[in-house]
């Protein structure tokens, strides 16, 4: 990364956002929309709700699939004729899977 790897921290960037958005809690549905001021959350942090916490299989299990839909795409942009782009793409899975490959 000192290297200013442009590529690598780029992809890196991109799962960590995946990562993150995995450890989101699903928001349940509202029955009532308007609710009056007495049944309001109230105060500093009052809606605030722990994030899930992933397991090492399950962060393994994303960074896969960000690899895997990387090649797919990039797979596709070969049928297209963009063999500058699949190739980047390619090599944006290489990247992960070698990190998966390190854990």
């Amino acid at each position: 990364m000192k290297a200013r790897d442009r590529v690598t921290v780029g992809v890196l960037r991109s799962t960590l956002s995946a990562i993150d958005n995995a450890e989101a809690v699903a928001v349940a549905p509202v029955a009532v929309r308007g609710l009056a001021i007495e049944q309001s959350p109230i105060g500093a942090g009052a809606t605030e709700v722990a994030r899930q916490e992933l397991t090492p299989a399950a962060i393994a299990q994303i960074v896969r699939e960000e690899a895997d839909s990387r090649t797919a795409a990039a797979d596709d942009y070969e049928r297209a004729g963009r063999a500058d782009r699949a190739a980047q793409l390619r090599d944006e899975a290489r990247i992960l899977t070698g990190y998966l490959d390190q854990a």
